[in-house]
């Protein structure tokens, strides 16, 4: 199964574009030839984005701003898809925390849940929807290697990000015959090629960075990945050490390792 070909009335539709992940997966759509409607709350930093894409590769480029932890954006985002030709989704907006969850903001808890999770479930099936009757489409969804493990000290995360997992695997099952592809992206850490010394983490000063999976090769991993419609792509050598380890290590041996690291992370 390939990627639906572009048309001039067909969209991807990619949240999270204003950075990271989402913005590269953006340009790379763009560059294969497909509109695109960019989703996320900087509408500056988006017009920018879409402006390039647009002048270096002619097609259109939309934006929506939006927050999507609130249910009015979602609300609005899944309206304006209504009246959209929507045949790619790649659900890639998501933030953090790290740190007992009893001493998290709990605001910034619920947000965070209902960005990594309850955007993506509703945003999945307003795409499914139109999808599904055309018997042509792809969805996208960014889970991680962290929801393979419970993680102290990062339990909302892993808690979304499991349920992304296990949800966007099963669509894939149960999609993969009525013509729309559903891919996990499953990364580990992902980051821009080259880091200013000044701005290393200490993740950054130990990992060589030939291990470091870039934004960039993460966006055409899981694009090849998704016009192949396998399952699930986890991008990078760094991320597939964590994946095996997080899959098939003893979670009673492995948990109390990583919570002891995201605590200092916190």
């Amino acid at each position: 199964m390939a990627l639906p070909t572009p048309t001039p009335t067909s969209y991807a539709l990619v949240t999270g574009a204003s950075q990271g992940i989402g913005e590269a997966i953006a340009r790379r759509l763009g560059a294969l030839g497909h509109n695109v409607l960019l989703v996320a709350r900087r509408e500056d930093v988006l017009k920018r984005i879409a402006g390039e894409i647009a002048a270096d590769h002619g097609v259109d480029a939309r934006v929506f701003a939006a927050d999507l932890s609130t249910e009015a954006d979602v609300t609005a985002l899944i309206e304006e898809m209504s009246r959209t030709h929507v045949h790619i989704l790649v659900n890639s907006a998501g933030i953090a925390s790290f740190g007992a969850f009893i001493e998290q903001d709990w605001d910034y808890e619920v947000n965070q849940f209902n960005l990594n999770a309850t955007a993506v479930f509703r945003l999945t099936k307003a795409a499914i929807d139109q999808m599904v009757p055309r018997g042509e489409g792809a969805i996208c969804n960014v889970g991680s290697v962290a929801g393979n493990v419970p993680i102290p000290n990062n339990a909302t995360y892993v808690f979304t990000k499991a349920g992304v997992n296990a949800f966007t695997e099963a669509l894939h099952y149960e999609l993969k015959k009525k013509g729309v592809g559903v891919t996990l992206l499953a990364p580990g850490p992902v980051r821009e090629a080259v880091i200013p010394d000044e701005e290393k983490s200490i993740v950054d000063r130990v990992v060589p960075d030939f291990l470091w999976t870039t934004y960039d090769s993460c966006a055409e991993d899981t694009l090849d990945a998704l016009a192949a419609n396998r399952r699930r792509v986890v991008p990078g050598p760094l991320s597939k050490a964590m994946d095996f380890l997080s899959t098939y290590a003893p979670h009673g041996l492995l948990a109390p390792i990583m919570g002891k690291f995201y605590a200092r992370m916190g």
